[in-house]
This record gives structure tokens, sequence and C-alpha cells, in this order.
């Protein structure tokens, strides 16, 4: 019996945090790293229904928004820009609008 419970404490000890893991999916947290038309390149973090980019044009903080074409494509917005994410065949596809400038961007994530 002794020699079960190590295993045990393993176990015990890596189920939450492999549930933790999976929870999260890709990209929640974590860094994606986008290049775009017109030399922009920004990286986006997914916190809840935010998403914060850091980028050549400026640092901005966008909140989740309807729209979107199936569970995939996801859209967030402020009153600077609109982000769409998920788009093209592979969903590593974005589309950035800028309201008060004419100008679109479409961009891959690396």
């Amino acid at each position: 019996m002794h020699r079960a419970l190590p295993w045990l404490a393993k176990a015990l000890f890596a189920a939450p945090l492999l549930w933790l893991a999976a929870c999260a999916g890709p990209g929640t947290g974590t860094a994606q790293h986008y290049r775009c038309e017109h030399g922009i390149e920004f990286s986006v973090r997914f916190v809840d229904d935010s998403a914060i980019l850091s980028g050549t044009r400026a640092n901005e903080v966008l909140f989740r928004d309807a729209g979107g074409q199936g569970p995939q494509q996801a859209v967030y917005s402020n009153p600077a820009m609109r982000a769409e994410f998920g788009l093209g065949a592979s969903g590593r596809e974005a589309l950035l609008r800028y309201p008060p400038l004419p100008l679109t961007a479409r961009c891959v994530r690396e």
C-alpha cells in the first residue's frame, strides 16, 4: 500500500493542473503576434471579454462586441478601432478597422 501513495499523490496533484490547462485553451492570456498590411504589427492577449493589443500604431484595449460568423470568429472594438479575429479558412487571419480613419488592414497570425 505504501508504494501506491507516491503515485496517488502525483495523480492528485497533476489532475487540477491538467484541467486548468484544458480550460485555458489556446491563446487565452498568452500573446499572439500578427503582421498586417500597411506595415502594422501587433500582439494580442485575450483576457475575459477583452483583447489587449500592443503594436506599432498604439496600445488598445478592445471589448467583446457583437459580430462574427461561427464560434471561431470574435469581434472586439472601442471608439478608435475594431478587430475581427478567427477569419480565413485556417482561422489565423484578422481584420483591423480604424473608424476615425479610412483604414482597414488585413492581418495574419504568425
